[in-house]
């Protein structure tokens, strides 16, 4: 007995066999050419052009983000000296209010570089308070190393809530 489907041969590699194709364009593709979605696979020229709908970002949104999520971080990091302990319990908390300021600024346009660039920003807003802290330690002065354990911690919270805020991470 034949098999009457007829053998399909991946658009970009006309010499590999395949039975897979996109979901979206139903173009024959090979596993070398198929990217995972969450709706299937799909080839590459698909989610490219899927990328540039989703990559919504104006320029001045990059100035924008890092001036604000900057600020807002270094605002942040002002305070985890004071709070200590409770930085575990409001440090992704400032990080969830920070991503919302940075969507309410940049009126929710998005790009996966300004999601990035949102991290970095808060990042660098706390990094002031850890090099000072660093600074008094090897001093003696006012900051003790519990201190710069928070700010770690800080650094640690709040850039990666802000990135999986933004970006649309969900775990679970």
């Amino acid at each position: 007995m034949s098999d009457s489907t007829p053998t399909l041969y991946c658009a970009n590699h006309p010499n590999v066999e395949t039975t897979l194709r996109c979901n979206r364009c139903e173009k024959p593709i090979c596993s070398k050419c198929a990217v995972l979605t969450p709706t299937g696979y799909r080839c590459k020229e698909c989610v490219r052009g899927q990328q540039k709908l989703f990559n919504t970002a104006q320029w001045f949104d990059y100035l924008t983000v890092l001036v604000i999520v900057g600020l807002l971080s270094f605002l942040g990091s002002l305070l985890v000296t004071r709070i200590g302990f409770f930085t575990i319990l409001l440090a992704p908390a400032a990080g969830f209010v920070i991503a919302e300021a940075a969507r309410l600024v940049t009126q929710r346009r998005r790009s996966k570089r300004l999601f990035q660039l949102a991290a970095l920003a808060a990042v660098l807003g706390a990094l002031p308070f850890i090099l000072i802290a660093l600074i008094g330690l090897t001093s003696g002065a006012i900051y003790s190393l519990m201190d710069l354990i928070w700010l770690a911690v800080y650094l640690i919270f709040v850039p990666s809530t802000v990135y999986a805020r933004l970006s649309g991470i969900s775990i679970g």
